[in-house]
């Protein structure tokens, strides 16, 4: 006669606590990948640069030339 093994009680154990178990497992794990694919996203648009507008260039383009002039104005001062 095939009787399933029982605790000291005379009780049964049951599958069902397993399965508790492993959707709370399961459960936790869906939560924790969704939080670090929200946070993944999220650092990865904050570190997107801002597209570059044609007065930003220009600025940095006399910026620049300032640069260039004011190493000439040396190179003749101490030259």
């Amino acid at each position: 006669m095939n009787v399933p093994p029982s605790s000291g009680n005379g009780a049964v154990p049951s599958s069902g606590g397993n399965n508790l178990l492993l959707q709370r497992t399961l459960i936790g794990v869906a939560i924790a990948l969704g939080s670090a694919a929200v946070t993944f996203l999220v650092v990865r648009s904050a570190m997107r640069r801002a597209p570059v507008d044609e007065t930003s260039e220009r600025i940095q383009s006399l910026i620049d030339e300032a640069n260039r002039l004011l190493r000439t104005l040396d190179e003749k001062k101490h030259g």
